[in-house]
C-alpha cells in the first residue's frame, strides 16, 4: 500500500514514475485489473484483494501528490 502521510515520503519520490503511470491509465480509461498487473506488478486473479488495495491506495496516492503540486517537483520541494 501506498504510504497515507500528510507529507511527501521518500516513498513518493522513488514512485513518481508509477504515480504518474497509474494517472496516465486512468485517464485513457484502463481497467485497474491491467494496471495493477502491468504497473504495479501484483497479479489480481492470483491476488484479487492485494491487487485491488494496491491499485486503491496507489491511485490515491497518486492524486494527492498531483494536488498538492509536487509531483514533479525535486526532491524536497515545498
Amino acid at each position: 500500500m501506498a504510504p497515507n502521510e500528510p507529507t511527501l515520503t521518500a516513498y513518493d519520490e522513488q514512485h513518481v514514475v508509477t504515480y504518474i503511470r497509474l494517472l496516465q491509465a486512468e485517464a485513457e480509461g484502463a481497467d485497474w485489473r491491467e494496471v495493477a498487473r502491468i504497473v504495479l506488478h501484483i497479479d489480481p486473479e492470483r491476488e484479487p484483494d492485494r491487487a485491488r488495495n494496491a491499485y486503491q491506495s496507489h491511485r490515491a496516492r497518486a492524486k494527492w501528490v498531483t494536488e498538492q503540486g509536487r509531483l514533479l517537483r525535486g526532491v524536497g520541494s515545498k
